[in-house]
């Protein structure tokens, strides 16, 4: 070595700079921090204390290794990489261990049905205002104590028409009650964890920018995941199985005090079930049919915009449905490649209303592409719904290559109803009784185009295939139903015009 790099090498050895290089750390072990993992110690203290010491070098990874931590909540910050290693639980501290955050204020206008969407710090892992939060791992977050439902938290909003508390006058609130919470967050991923018995959302995610939730299982009594009022979001191979509410539920509300999109989103290769709670883990998937589903709304102040679903599996549960019921816009949305196994109530559900939670504005729905679908096991009430408003009609719909085999048993009787309108009542199919028609019902649509539908029954149903009301410019081609006998393929009503009908023998020219 010549005289220069040896000066060179002694000057790098000895610079102040390579020396903090040298010591920093971007790896901190909850265990050096004083968690036990034993289940019993309550361990969020030490979690928070590791948390800090990574925020205070500048981020880094927070390891939780094997083991079962106790915790109430644990606070996330930026530039933080929250790994639970495979064997390592995070496990929900029971309610009266009072471990978990003080609810914030409630300082907004009501926008929601209950309590559960209008707080985040009482959760077991949250974080606010944040930019570079990763939670990975092949490790568990169990939601042990968490609430499924709180009517204190309720009360604190004044929902169920009671008198809100004044901020200053409510005691302190330390109801527990979602796994994971995160609010105008940046640059957040969500991977591998496995979450069970999530209270009332597994996820509740509101205004982030940039989330990406990925092979991510999801096993519990509410809401597995709701994305809220977020922009610019991937949601991708993940396992979610929810019997008491939705499986990924896609919302716009008021929370952020503005009328906010849920925009440029991506839900794809998910699978949505409503079993028994914990079945999906343990492999019996027994129980019957709940909620689970891919859902727009019903919060939907702001509307949705650029969406896509594709490759997805809906079982033993609610099928796809899209709600645009508080006055914001659903646009440019398509589904493509879904199939599904023994559907409660209604196997795609397209509606508008005009309940209208925080503005007076006509809800709206336009530019909408649904292919590629296979639905067996349908429950008789319905197969597809889509229903605009009188006065504000859904425009530009096409559903094509649709496969749907309905359980059958409608009477003569079912196919003479007359649906009520929505108007301002909660959007559910169920609310509006047994549809007219066993495959389509469509009304108050301008622009509905059918390619390549198949719909059939499984026990002979007395009801026509189709059924469209109120709907400009109607065109169908190659429409196959089977049909008892006697019975007409599609009732179409005076208000129907523009009919172009091709390739479907089944079907007679109105």
């Amino acid at each position: 070595m010549n005289h220069l790099a040896a000066l060179v090498l002694c000057l790098c050895l000895t610079s102040p700079f390579v020396a903090r290089a040298n010591s920093a750390r971007d790896d901190f072990n909850v265990r050096d921090f004083g968690a036990t993992g034993n289940g019993k110690t309550l361990d969020s203290p030490a979690i928070n204390k590791t948390i800090e010491a990574a925020v205070a070098g500048g981020g880094g990874t927070v390891r939780v290794p094997a083991g079962t931590y106790l915790s109430g909540s644990i606070h996330l910050q930026s530039n933080i990489h929250l790994l639970i290693d495979a064997g390592a639980t995070i496990l929900g501290a029971p309610q009266e261990l009072d471990a978990y955050d003080e609810a914030e204020a409630f300082t907004n206008q009501l926008y929601h049905d209950d309590g559960g969407h209008y707080f985040f710090r009482n959760s077991l892992i949250w974080g606010v205002n944040l930019t570079n939060v990763s939670i990975t791992g092949q490790g568990t977050i169990n939601g042990g104590g968490l609430l499924r439902n709180s009517p204190v938290l309720d009360q604190l909003v004044g929902f169920h028409n009671s008198q809100p508390l004044a901020p200053g006058n409510a005691p302190p609130v330390r109801a527990g009650n979602k796994a994971i919470a995160l609010k105008l967050c940046r640059h957040v991923l969500v991977r591998d964890v496995t979450i069970i018995h999530g209270g009332h959302f597994g996820i509740l995610a509101t205004g982030c920018d940039n989330l990406t939730v990925d092979n991510v299982t999801i096993d519990t009594q509410r809401d597995g995941m709701d994305i809220d009022c977020c922009r610019n979001t991937m949601v991708s191979n993940c396992r979610v199985n929810s019997p008491g509410d939705d499986g990924i539920c896609l919302k716009s509300t008021y929370a952020l005090g503005e009328v906010r999109l849920t925009e440029n989103l991506t839900i794809v290769n998910c699978q949505v079930s409503g079993f028994t709670e914990g079945t999906l883990l343990d492999g019996t998937m027994t129980g019957k049919g709940g909620t689970g589903r891919i859902k727009f709304g019903t919060e939907s102040t702001g509307g949705f915009r650029n969406c896509t679903i594709a490759n997805c599996t809906f079982r033993n549960c609610r099928g796809l449905a899209l709600e645009e019921v508080d006055g914001g816009i659903l646009e440019n949305i398509t589904v493509n490649n879904l199939t599904m196994m023994a559907v409660r109530d209604c196997a795609i559900y397209l509606t508008t209303g005009k309940r209208n939670r925080t503005v007076a504005t006509p809800s709206r729905a336009r530019n909408i592409l649904i292919s590629n679908v296979i639905a067996d096991g349908v429950d008789k009430l319905s197969g597809i719904q889509i229903m605009g408003l009188p006065e504000q009609p859904i425009e530009g719909v096409r559903l094509e290559n649709i496969r749907l085999v309905n359980q059958g048993g409608g009477s003569a009787q079912d196919a003479v109803n007359t649906p009520r309108e929505l108007g301002t009542g909660y959007p559910e199919p169920s609310k509006l009784g047994t549809m007219p028609a066993y495959g389509i019902f469509a009304r108050h649509v301008k622009g509905l185009e059918l390619a390549n539908i198949n719909v059939s029954f499984e026990k002979s149903d007395l009801r026509p295939a189709a059924a469209f009301t109120d709907i400009d410019g109607l065109e169908i081609d190659n429409f196959k139903p089977q049909l008892a006998e006697g019975v007409k393929a599609a009732v179409f009503a005076a208000d129907v015009k523009g009919i172009r009908i091709r390739n479907s023998p089944a079907l007679s020219q109105p």
